[in-house]
């Protein structure tokens, strides 16, 4: 088992444990793949859920970038919400599970 595979096998079951979702596997896979080597850096693989800028950082890279939403379509509700289901006690957010929370959340699963 690859170290990638063995990271998506980590984000699902913090999927299930935390946030009580089933994953879409697939998607998931292709979630991780798209955040590329940031997944292997202790740093750049979490999100800090009360750091405004990192918040700032979700929601223009990813939400804005990648998913091609805008400002109106509720982003900072969006990540909020997401940051409540992974838990606010929860130390370690992985960036993989919130981003594949907030493609799910909008529905954009096209766009992998």
């Amino acid at each position: 088992m690859s170290k990638r595979d063995e990271l998506i096998a980590k984000y699902a079951a913090d999927l299930k444990e935390k946030c009580g979702v089933d994953a879409d596997m697939d998607l998931l896979t292709k979630v991780t793949i798209g955040l590329g080597p940031s997944i292997y850096n202790a740093d750049s693989s979490t999100v800090s859920g009360s750091d405004e800028k990192e918040l700032a950082t979700v929601k223009n890279n990813f939400l804005i970038k990648k998913l091609g939403l805008s400002e109106s379509d509720g982003l900072d509700g969006a990540i909020a919400s997401v940051m409540d289901t992974y838990g606010q006690s929860n130390r370690n957010k992985y960036r993989a599970v919130v981003y594949y929370l907030l493609v799910t959340h909008f529905n954009k699963a096209s766009v992998y």
